[in-house]
């Protein structure tokens, strides 16, 4: 039997272990993403007698990739210069 634990730290009001057997890994990193675990002291995986600290490795997984400049980003700023230049005209 494999299962997670994410412990949140609710600040001054204490902490709260999330324990859910039928949860995956998939739907802990899912429910980082998405802003409903906040607040994350650590996330153990407990598989066969044995216990992981996989709060990086989870983290690192529910980051947000960068995504870089495109081209359309870039011709919309150019857009928008060429009209801030002819306002500046007037």
């Amino acid at each position: 039997m494999q299962y997670f634990v994410v412990m949140i730290d609710y600040g001054r009001r204490g902490r709260e272990a999330i324990v859910d057997p039928e949860i995956t890994r998939r739907e802990v990193v899912a429910r980082i993403t998405s802003g409903e675990y906040r607040n994350i002291s650590f996330i153990h995986e407990i598989a066969d007698s044995a216990v992981w600290d996989i709060t990086a490795e989870i983290l690192a997984e529910a980051a947000l990739p960068e995504i870089a400049a495109t081209g359309a980003d870039l011709q919309a700023s150019r857009f928008d210069h060429l009209r801030d230049l002819r306002k500046a005209e007037t």
